[in-house]
């Protein structure tokens, strides 16, 4: 037996355990979520699937778009199956953000991106994907205050412009951002005392990889609007999820609210799929916004909560 198969072995036994112990950990949530089940619309949660699908295409298109501004191109069936492949790590695996990054990384490097490359599609599509959920979490809180609020949610517009026009001046020119991190590594290397020249050489090394980069305007509104409809998308299907389980008095307003304090909490990677912690905050953001006056059962918090962990 090679060497490589023992390792191929070793880890699959892992992951089997895992996966088992991921289970058991579960098991009393999902039981007791099982016990309070009632028949859910069926329809409403079919529609909650093609949401789902939709939104999970956009975000593979949102990064086929930035590779694509770089000079590499990727079919776009690939694009998806990476999209899915590295939303299952993310969800299955404690802290799998960290391991679906990681996965997207190496990825990228085989679809022919260099590392420079694949590192900044990487930033760029999490960047864009922060941006636009804060953008609608401010939205979500300016209609739940009956059209107050619109000065914090111009804020967030400009902060979102901001990182936008830094993003594209860095792409455009990045001699600019070769003289930014060497006043940073200059500026480290006076507190340390160590040389800088090893860093002046990887920064030079990298911004001749992203100097093959031309991202027009165009492919930065496109990969932005990729951004923003995968996270409406999931959100609508996370309000047809409460509405197929029964959930009261849903507004637009109070699924935007629970559901970017659901996906906040799930920026919190110690948990595999953010069990028990998303399902908490999405259930806080539904009670906060006056949608569950009482307790809500266990099928409730455990359908609603779908959308999030898809």
């Amino acid at each position: 037996m090679t060497a490589v198969r023992r390792i191929k072995i070793i880890a699959t036994g892992l992951a089997l355990v895992l996966l088992a112990v991921e289970l058991w950990y579960g098991a009393p949530a999902l039981a007791a979520a099982l016990a309070h089940l009632r028949t859910p619309n069926w329809p409403l949660l079919g529609l909650a699937v093609v949401a789902d699908l939709g939104s999970m295409g956009l975000f593979a298109r949102m990064q086929r778009r930035l590779l694509r501004a770089a000079g590499t191109l990727v079919p776009i069936q690939r694009a998806v199956a990476l999209a899915y492949a590295a939303h299952s790590l993310s969800v299955t695996l404690p802290g799998g953000p960290v391991f679906s990054t990681a996965f997207n990384f190496s990825q990228m490097r085989r679809f022919g991106a260099t590392p420079a490359v694949a590192s900044w599609a990487v930033a760029v599509s999490g960047t864009l994907s922060t941006g636009t959920l804060i953008l609608i979490g401010a939205v979500g809180g300016v209609l739940a205050r009956g059209g107050h609020g619109w000065l914090a949610l111009a804020g967030d517009v400009i902060v979102a412009i901001g990182l936008a026009v830094c993003l594209r001046t860095f792409v455009q020119h990045p001699n600019w951002l070769l003289w930014l991190c060497g006043k940073v590594l200059t500026g480290f290397a006076r507190i340390t005392g160590r040389s800088v020249e090893r860093g002046n050489r990887l920064v030079s090394g990298a911004v001749e990889q992203l100097s093959v980069i031309r991202m027009s305007t165009r492919d930065l509104r496109i990969a932005m609007a990729f951004a923003a409809g995968n996270w409406l998308l999931d959100a609508v299907c996370f309000g047809l999820c409460c509405v197929a389980a029964g959930v009261p008095g849903l507004s637009v307003a109070q699924i935007f609210i629970a559901y970017t304090a659901g996906m906040a909490a799930a920026s919190f990677p110690l948990v595999p799929g953010g069990l028990g912690v998303v399902d908490g905050a999405l259930i806080l953001g539904l009670a906060a916004g006056g949608t569950l006056s009482t307790t809500p059962s266990p099928a409730s918090s455990s359908t609603a909560s779908s959308a999030s962990s898809w």
